[in-house]
Protein backbone atom coordinates (compact mmCIF):
# COMPACT_ATOMS: atom_id res chain seq x y z
CA UNK A 1 0.00 0.00 0.00
CA UNK A 2 1.27 3.42 -0.83
CA UNK A 3 2.20 5.51 2.00
CA UNK A 4 0.10 8.43 0.25
CA UNK A 5 -2.94 5.89 0.47
CA UNK A 6 -3.93 6.94 4.22
CA UNK A 7 -3.13 10.56 3.97
CA UNK A 8 -5.64 10.85 0.76
CA UNK A 9 -8.47 8.98 2.61
CA UNK A 10 -7.89 11.34 5.53
CA UNK A 11 -8.36 14.29 2.95
CA UNK A 12 -11.28 12.66 1.73
CA UNK A 13 -13.17 11.51 4.66
CA UNK A 14 -12.38 15.45 5.87
CA UNK A 15 -13.90 16.47 2.66
CA UNK A 16 -17.03 14.80 3.31
CA UNK A 17 -17.61 16.07 6.58
CA UNK A 18 -16.98 19.76 5.64
CA UNK A 19 -19.84 19.19 2.56
CA UNK A 20 -22.09 17.57 5.67
CA UNK A 21 -21.78 19.60 7.66
CA UNK A 22 -22.72 22.64 5.18
CA UNK A 23 -25.74 20.32 3.64
CA UNK A 24 -26.80 20.78 8.01
CA UNK A 25 -26.39 23.67 8.09
CA UNK A 26 -28.26 24.71 5.03
CA UNK A 27 -31.07 23.08 5.90
CA UNK A 28 -31.26 24.37 9.10
CA UNK A 29 -31.39 27.87 7.89
CA UNK A 30 -33.73 27.18 5.09
CA UNK A 31 -35.79 25.51 7.68
CA UNK A 32 -35.24 28.48 9.99
CA UNK A 33 -35.96 31.30 7.22
CA UNK A 34 -39.22 29.77 6.51
CA UNK A 35 -40.68 29.16 10.27
CA UNK A 36 -38.71 32.82 10.87
CA UNK A 37 -40.78 34.15 7.88
CA UNK A 38 -43.81 32.89 8.70
CA UNK A 39 -44.69 32.64 12.22
CA UNK A 40 -41.70 35.36 13.58
CA UNK A 41 -38.99 34.76 15.90
CA UNK A 42 -40.89 34.44 19.33
CA UNK A 43 -43.54 31.73 17.81
CA UNK A 44 -40.53 29.55 16.39
CA UNK A 45 -39.09 26.85 18.74
CA UNK A 46 -35.95 25.31 18.36
CA UNK A 47 -37.72 22.25 18.21
CA UNK A 48 -39.51 23.31 15.31
CA UNK A 49 -36.55 24.14 13.13
CA UNK A 50 -34.99 20.55 14.22
CA UNK A 51 -37.72 18.65 13.47
CA UNK A 52 -37.94 20.31 9.80
CA UNK A 53 -34.83 19.73 8.88
CA UNK A 54 -34.59 16.52 10.14
CA UNK A 55 -31.55 17.11 12.31
CA UNK A 56 -30.17 16.79 16.05
CA UNK A 57 -29.89 18.68 18.67
CA UNK A 58 -26.23 17.89 18.99
CA UNK A 59 -25.61 18.90 15.41
CA UNK A 60 -27.46 22.47 15.56
CA UNK A 61 -25.66 23.24 18.39
CA UNK A 62 -22.68 22.51 16.73
CA UNK A 63 -23.17 25.04 14.25
CA UNK A 64 -25.32 27.91 15.88
CA UNK A 65 -24.78 28.90 19.52
CA UNK A 66 -28.87 29.82 20.23
CA UNK A 67 -31.88 30.33 18.46
CA UNK A 68 -30.74 34.21 18.31
CA UNK A 69 -27.29 32.73 16.26
CA UNK A 70 -29.43 31.17 13.90
CA UNK A 71 -32.08 33.79 13.13
CA UNK A 72 -28.65 36.24 13.19
CA UNK A 73 -27.52 34.08 10.08
CA UNK A 74 -30.68 33.42 8.52
CA UNK A 75 -31.31 37.61 8.72
CA UNK A 76 -27.84 37.88 6.77
CA UNK A 77 -28.85 35.83 4.01
CA UNK A 78 -31.79 37.60 3.53
CA UNK A 79 -29.98 41.00 3.81
CA UNK A 80 -27.48 39.67 1.38
CA UNK A 81 -29.91 38.13 -1.14
CA UNK A 82 -32.10 41.85 -1.01
CA UNK A 83 -29.14 43.36 -1.50
CA UNK A 84 -27.68 41.35 -4.55
CA UNK A 85 -31.56 41.75 -6.14
CA UNK A 86 -31.79 45.53 -5.66
CA UNK A 87 -27.87 45.84 -7.53
CA UNK A 88 -29.23 43.74 -10.11
CA UNK A 89 -32.22 46.39 -10.98
CA UNK A 90 -30.12 49.31 -10.86
CA UNK A 91 -27.82 47.79 -13.28
CA UNK A 92 -30.52 47.81 -15.65
CA UNK A 93 -30.06 51.76 -15.79
CA UNK A 94 -27.21 53.53 -17.44
CA UNK A 95 -27.47 56.49 -15.48
CA UNK A 96 -26.61 56.39 -11.50
CA UNK A 97 -29.08 58.06 -10.50
CA UNK A 98 -31.97 56.64 -12.02
CA UNK A 99 -29.83 53.52 -11.69
CA UNK A 100 -29.99 54.50 -7.42
CA UNK A 101 -33.98 55.39 -7.96
CA UNK A 102 -34.25 51.71 -9.48
CA UNK A 103 -32.79 50.11 -6.71
CA UNK A 104 -34.59 52.26 -4.21
CA UNK A 105 -38.06 51.44 -5.20
CA UNK A 106 -37.07 47.61 -5.78
CA UNK A 107 -36.49 47.38 -2.61
CA UNK A 108 -40.14 48.70 -1.04
CA UNK A 109 -41.14 45.94 -3.57
CA UNK A 110 -39.18 43.97 -1.80
CA UNK A 111 -40.74 44.84 1.32
CA UNK A 112 -44.32 43.90 0.40
CA UNK A 113 -42.89 40.13 0.93
CA UNK A 114 -44.16 39.11 4.50
CA UNK A 115 -41.36 36.95 5.20
CA UNK A 116 -39.19 39.73 4.97
CA UNK A 117 -41.14 42.01 6.79
CA UNK A 118 -41.32 39.63 9.39
CA UNK A 119 -37.80 39.09 9.02
CA UNK A 120 -35.85 42.18 8.25
CA UNK A 121 -38.00 44.59 9.49
CA UNK A 122 -40.25 43.43 12.27
CA UNK A 123 -37.82 41.03 14.02
CA UNK A 124 -34.61 41.88 13.75
CA UNK A 125 -34.38 45.30 15.62
CA UNK A 126 -35.59 43.31 18.68
CA UNK A 127 -33.78 39.75 17.93
CA UNK A 128 -30.44 41.22 16.88
CA UNK A 129 -30.18 44.67 18.18
CA UNK A 130 -30.58 48.01 16.11
CA UNK A 131 -26.81 48.24 16.01
CA UNK A 132 -26.46 44.98 14.02
CA UNK A 133 -29.63 45.55 12.13
CA UNK A 134 -27.55 48.30 10.20
CA UNK A 135 -24.71 47.37 10.27
CA UNK A 136 -25.69 44.52 7.91
CA UNK A 137 -27.73 46.81 5.78
CA UNK A 138 -25.06 49.16 5.29
CA UNK A 139 -22.65 46.23 4.55
CA UNK A 140 -24.64 45.06 1.91
CA UNK A 141 -25.92 48.17 0.79
CA UNK A 142 -24.61 51.55 1.55
CA UNK A 143 -21.48 51.05 -0.42
CA UNK A 144 -23.26 50.52 -3.67
CA UNK A 145 -25.22 54.22 -2.65
CA UNK A 146 -22.06 56.04 -1.90
CA UNK A 147 -20.80 54.69 -5.33
CA UNK A 148 -23.97 55.88 -7.30
CA UNK A 149 -23.79 59.50 -5.22
CA UNK A 150 -20.05 59.77 -6.03
CA UNK A 151 -20.43 58.95 -9.65
CA UNK A 152 -22.84 61.45 -9.94
CA UNK A 153 -20.93 64.14 -7.79
CA UNK A 154 -17.94 63.70 -10.25
CA UNK A 155 -20.26 64.54 -13.60
CA UNK A 156 -20.68 67.88 -11.13
CA UNK A 157 -24.77 66.46 -10.49
CA UNK A 158 -23.81 66.32 -6.74
CA UNK A 159 -21.48 68.34 -4.07
CA UNK A 160 -18.39 66.04 -3.45
CA UNK A 161 -18.47 66.48 0.02
CA UNK A 162 -21.84 65.57 0.88
CA UNK A 163 -22.27 62.84 -1.13
CA UNK A 164 -21.47 59.72 2.21
CA UNK A 165 -23.47 61.91 4.26
CA UNK A 166 -26.85 61.82 1.49
CA UNK A 167 -26.22 57.66 1.31
CA UNK A 168 -26.82 57.40 4.56
CA UNK A 169 -30.32 59.83 4.30
CA UNK A 170 -31.72 57.87 1.78
CA UNK A 171 -31.13 54.65 3.14
CA UNK A 172 -32.62 55.95 6.15
CA UNK A 173 -35.68 57.62 4.14
CA UNK A 174 -36.29 54.27 2.11
CA UNK A 175 -36.17 51.93 5.21
CA UNK A 176 -38.35 54.21 7.23
CA UNK A 177 -40.87 53.88 3.83
CA UNK A 178 -40.23 50.08 4.35
CA UNK A 179 -40.82 49.84 7.59
CA UNK A 180 -43.98 52.02 7.14
CA UNK A 181 -45.28 49.53 4.22
CA UNK A 182 -44.60 46.57 6.84
CA UNK A 183 -46.41 47.52 9.60
CA UNK A 184 -49.37 49.11 7.47
CA UNK A 185 -52.72 47.73 7.46
CA UNK A 186 -53.04 48.06 3.39
CA UNK A 187 -49.70 46.76 2.72
CA UNK A 188 -50.38 47.06 -0.82
CA UNK A 189 -51.43 51.06 -0.98
CA UNK A 190 -48.71 52.22 1.68
CA UNK A 191 -46.20 50.61 -0.75
CA UNK A 192 -47.54 52.50 -3.87
CA UNK A 193 -47.45 55.92 -1.26
CA UNK A 194 -44.21 55.02 -0.57
CA UNK A 195 -42.98 54.54 -4.07
CA UNK A 196 -44.37 57.78 -5.03
CA UNK A 197 -42.87 59.66 -1.79
CA UNK A 198 -39.38 58.19 -2.43
CA UNK A 199 -39.85 58.76 -6.14
CA UNK A 200 -40.59 62.70 -5.34
CA UNK A 201 -37.89 62.71 -3.10
CA UNK A 202 -34.79 61.48 -5.19
CA UNK A 203 -35.96 63.59 -8.11
CA UNK A 204 -35.38 66.32 -6.25
CA UNK A 205 -32.59 65.91 -4.41
CA UNK A 206 -30.68 64.63 -7.90
CA UNK A 207 -32.82 67.27 -9.71
CA UNK A 208 -31.76 70.00 -7.29
CA UNK A 209 -27.97 68.83 -7.64
CA UNK A 210 -28.13 68.75 -10.91
CA UNK A 211 -28.92 72.60 -11.31
CA UNK A 212 -32.77 71.98 -13.00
Amino acid sequence: MSSTQPAVRALADDDGRVARGRSTRDRLLSTARAHFGERGYEATSIDAILNGAGVARGALYHHFASKEAVFDAVLAEVVAELARKVRETGRQQSDPAESLKAGSLAWLRLAVDPAVQRIMLLDAPAVVGWTRWRALDDEHTLGATKAALRQLAKAGRLPAAATDTLAHLILAAVGETALLIARADDPAAAQAAGETAVQLLLDRLLGTAAGE
